[in-house]
């Protein structure tokens, strides 16, 4: 009896073993195809999407060199702003709400508006006073596990909230409760060096989004009274004082379709908090240029992309309103973007 029951889980093992393996060899042959087909714009927003993810990133160097990977990455990514690129403040008037007669326009505090294009959908939250808008975060910055949004949301009594900037990731490991950058919070520098220059997106005192490349100092020196950073290779700025910002290689612009976060401000002042969707069946992601645009149709004049990947997540009203791309869950993160409760 022992031996039959042996010879049963050994049979049993084997299939097993021999379906993975086939669904490995089927995985990437897909893979060889779509990286050595025909299409170049296919096989660059591919290694692109692969390459946004710390996971997955090694398998488009199964098959093209580090230089060839790196070729491609160069070409396709948006362009880094110079030092001292700083969107212009005086573009925004809040509250002026008076549509093209002139008359006032009569809109919702909070509006949730539902996003959807060909391959991806997603959610954007409209906050028509700005100054409700402010920056979340763990208790402490270190070295180990951070927060979800809804955690910190819930914390600090908020109603709503998006991932913020990015953390310590290796890939094999990771440090959630540990960002990358500059922090600013109620004016003061809570993490790195006010020498330290980076990629800056941040809220005054009065509501206005600030997005440019400056030291933590000159974003103290601005009035910034919250600020992160996220590199532009991965959360890069989208739109500046109005100019949707442009990569060499349009075709793929930035990245491939990947789950996606950003913050905008519109002219009157209002504050676009926007998720989109990826990895999943019925929405593969966005690429840099499709959120850009839809930033750019809800009137945004300057908008950049946060952390995106598992990270991306909204909350809102008690509940998590997107379908965060992970099987534990949505991703803990050490900054986010809250909304006021009232």
């Amino acid at each position: 009896m022992g031996k039959k029951v042996g010879k049963i889980v050994l049979k049993v093992l084997a299939i097993l073993g021999v379906t993975v393996a086939l669904l490995l060899c089927l995985v990437l042959g897909i893979c060889y195809v779509l990286i050595h087909g025909p299409s170049e714009a296919a096989k660059n927003q591919f290694v692109c999407a692969l390459n946004e993810s710390s996971a997955m990133g090694f398998v488009a160097r199964i098959y093209l060199s580090e230089a060839e990977v790196n070729a491609i990455l160069n070409n396709t990514g948006i362009i880094e702003v110079e030092d001292g690129t700083v969107s212009d403040p005086d573009l925004i008037n809040i509250g002026d709400t008076e549509d093209e007669n002139g008359e006032t326009e009569e809109t919702e505090d909070i509006e949730l508006v539902e996003i959807t294009g060909t391959t991806y959908r997603g959610y954007m939250l409209i906050i028509k006073d700005p100054t409700r808008v402010y920056l979340g975060t763990v208790p402490t910055f270190y070295e180990g596990s951070g927060m979800t949004v809804q955690e910190m949301a819930e914390a600090d009594g908020a109603i709503a909230g998006i991932n913020g900037g990015e953390f310590f990731d290796a890939g094999s490991y990771s440090y959630s409760a540990l960002p990358e950058g500059i922090v600013i919070k109620d004016g003061e520098l809570i993490f790195g060096s006010a020498g330290t220059t980076c990629n800056v997106t941040g809220l005054t005192e009065d509501g206005v989004l600030v997005i440019g490349k400056m030291t933590g100092q000159e974003a103290l020196d601005m009035g910034l009274k919250y600020a992160l950073h996220t590199k532009y290779t991965t959360g890069p700025f989208l739109i500046i004082d109005n100019e949707v910002q442009v990569v060499p290689d349009t075709s793929v612009y930035g990245g491939g379709k990947n789950p996606r976060t950003a913050i905008g401000q519109r002219a009157d002042g209002a504050i676009l908090l926007l998720v989109v969707d990826g990895r999943q069946a019925n929405s593969i992601g966005a690429t840099f240029e499709e959120l850009a645009y839809i930033m750019k149709e809800y009137g945004a004049v300057n908008a950049s992309a946060m952390d995106g990947g598992t990270s991306t997540q909204m909350y809102y009203e008690g509940a998590v309103v997107n379908s965060p791309y992970s099987p534990t869950g949505p991703r803990r993160c050490p900054t986010c973007w809250l909304v006021s409760a009232e």
